[in-house]
């Protein structure tokens, strides 16, 4: 079996992948430092693929454990990069620990495998780049604007720096995988989103809502140019991303890349706003959200949604879950977890 590394693979998005790597026949050692997420996480995973993978807790900030990691783990073919901090508001308000997390460590790890003769390498970046785009849907040939956030802008940099590093480290191969919106859990219910502290994102604020922990969801915003004046965005099903993430790296593992460093946009290609994903939940709930319009937040984009052809053609890979489908799988997930707790 090929070893592949999955920093931050106790995360959210990582989590999901390491079950599709494991049930693809890969062996995963996951990195995470459990900053954003439970040790539990491991027993979700076991319970889904019934392999419990190799775990080190380890924070790529320290350089001379990220170091020992390596030398104990020479086989390694992939790797790949969740390993960051994610949320546009708190990046506004705390910038350097977006640079610390996101920037300062993934140089980090590309210091200890630039000299592998081959190794492929998945980075988890975002449709952040794009700023305000200027045409919607967005695809790959757009533009990158001035970053709206810090996180967006790490997103920028870290591409930037794995194209550097592929130009010269001749057996490093690169697809960066630029996500929109990833929603939902795993069917099983054995994984989901474990956000710390107040959600960031949506829709865990809306299951959080609805289930009695939140008082109130704020909609920041409606007076934006779209249809119903709030935000639009491409909303993916967790389970869908995770599996774009094994069919980029088998992509690089077959030596089917046309180039050292690749880009795929990852969404369904079509936008919601979020008066849509509330009414999505409050369909597949059979309840009522309570909700309220605030002013706009720093830092929010207009619209963002996806153009897949790229994905759809060179990949072979497509999105299959509607927006229906992952907030049910969301709101079973926020049932299960309450229960538990």
């Amino acid at each position: 079996m090929k070893k592949i590394v999955v920093t931050g693979g106790l995360g959210y998005i990582g989590s999901h992948t390491v079950v599709e790597l494991q049930q693809a026949g890969f062996e995963v050692v996951i990195i995470d430092n459990l900053s954003n997420t439970s040790i539990a996480v491991l027993n979700g995973i076991e319970s889904i693929t019934g392999i419990r993978p190799t775990f080190e807790e380890l924070d790529l900030r320290d350089k001379q454990a990220t170091v020992s990691f390596f030398q104990k783990h020479e086989n390694i073919q992939g790797i790949i990069h969740f390993a960051a901090s994610k949320a546009v508001g708190e990046s506004v308000e705390n910038p350097l620990l977006y640079y610390e997390n996101n920037v300062s460590t993934l140089v980090t790890v590309l210091q200890q495998i630039q000299y592998n003769e081959n190794i492929a390498f998945i980075f988890s970046s975002s449709c952040t780049v794009y700023g305000q785009a200027e045409t919607m849907p967005i695809s790959e040939n757009a533009p990158i604007q001035q970053a709206f956030s810090p996180y967006g802008n790490t997103k920028q940099i870290g591409e930037e720096i794995l194209q550097d590093t592929a130009k010269i480290a001749k057996g490093l191969q690169v697809i960066s995988l630029r996500y929109f919106n990833p929603i939902g859990a795993h069917a099983s219910t054995a994984i989901g989103e474990l956000p710390d502290g107040v959600p960031q994102n949506l829709v865990p604020f809306i299951t959080q809502t609805a289930i009695g922990l939140r008082k109130q969801l704020a909609v920041f915003g409606n007076d934006y140019p779209t249809k119903d004046g709030t935000c639009i965005r491409d909303y993916i099903h967790v389970v869908d991303l995770a599996k774009a993430h094994v069919i980029a790296l088998k992509r690089l593992l077959n030596k089917q890349h046309e180039t050292y460093f690749e880009v795929f946009n990852i969404g369904t290609g079509t936008g919601s706003s979020v008066l849509e994903v509330i009414q999505s939940f409050e369909r597949v709930s059979k309840q009522s959200l309570n909700y309220k319009i605030v002013n706009r937040r720093e830092g929010d984009v207009i619209s963002a949604y996806a153009d897949t052809t790229k994905a759809n053609t060179i990949l072979g890979w497509k999105a299959t879950s509607s927006l229906d489908e992952a907030m049910l799988s969301a709101w079973q997930w926020e049932q299960k977890i309450r229960k538990t707790n």
